[in-house]
């Protein structure tokens, strides 16, 4: 198992929550949106595993605290063919828990439910 995409990530940094982002907004898409603030770091967009499918959100991180005025300048402008919707990403959601959870149920019904053909969804 390839652990936490987000492990290289900077430590420490600042980062904000791009939510309602269209299929067609990429990781390029997204970095060139928030590039021209100073402490940028880097920007990605979370994709499901299986299909590579984008999840619709994303985050943005800065190395500077200062840089998330992007959040009040950047919120509702057009990233691709929507407006985003951003907010203040708390430190601790760097790690997926959504992803998490599911990853847990899926391993849970996997276990009762070894040989149904339930799985493939």
């Amino acid at each position: 198992m390839g652990g936490s995409h987000l492990a290289d990530w900077p430590e420490n940094d600042y980062r904000l929550f791009c939510g309602d982002l269209g299929n067609e907004v990429n990781d390029d898409v997204l970095s060139k949106a928030f590039s021209r603030f100073p402490s940028f770091n880097m920007a990605r967009v979370v994709r499901d595993k299986r299909t590579g499918k984008t999840k619709g959100y994303g985050f943005v991180s800065f190395a500077n605290p200062a840089d998330l005025a992007a959040l009040k300048e950047m919120n509702g402008k057009y990233v691709g063919n929507r407006p985003i919707k951003l907010r203040k990403s708390k430190w601790q959601e760097r790690t997926d828990y959504e992803a998490r959870e599911k990853q847990k149920n899926q391993a849970q019904k996997k276990l009762k439910f070894p040989r149904k053909s339930i799985l493939h969804k």
